[in-house]
């Protein structure tokens, strides 16, 4: 199956719940970022990085954070930090095994960032993601990529 037609259950920046396919997103570009576990020290930290640029990031692209916590883990995780964009929870790794292809160490729980443009092909990778910078980075690239 093809990445963007992997249906899974997430919740918008509103915190209300919803089934997504990246196909949903066609015609918009994506930063589609994995990251192993709400709510640890590094996965809250990049979170919030996500959340404080919003304003610029959302010029170029929707973001969406993918992990395989439950619905319920993403809904505590998002309120507790008040993030603005939408959790999928990819509990059966069927997105992350669509995207092995793209990221051989995606199985070893690496945090890894994709960007999606508005057809949906993966245009940009980032592998074992270091928070620090990397949302200038996206920034930098969309910049660049006008």
């Amino acid at each position: 199956m093809h990445y963007l037609d992997i249906e899974l259950e997430g919740i918008n920046e509103k915190g209300e719940k919803k089934n997504y396919k990246l196909a949903d997103f066609k015609g918009e570009n994506v930063i589609l970022y994995f990251y192993p576990e709400d709510d640890t020290p590094v996965c809250t930290e990049e979170a919030h990085r996500f959340r404080d640029a919003m304003d610029k990031l959302k010029e170029y692209a929707n973001v969406i954070g993918v992990s395989a916590n439950e619905i319920k883990d993403h809904l505590e995780f998002q309120a507790k930090h008040k993030l603005n964009f939408i959790l999928l929870s990819d509990k059966l790794n069927k997105l992350k095994e669509a995207f092995k292809d793209h990221n051989k160490d995606i199985n070893n729980i690496q945090r890894t960032t994709f960007i999606l443009d508005k057809d949906g092909n993966i245009v940009k990778t980032w592998e074992k993601v270091d928070v620090d910078g990397h949302v200038e980075e996206i920034t930098e690239y969309f910049e660049k990529n006008k």
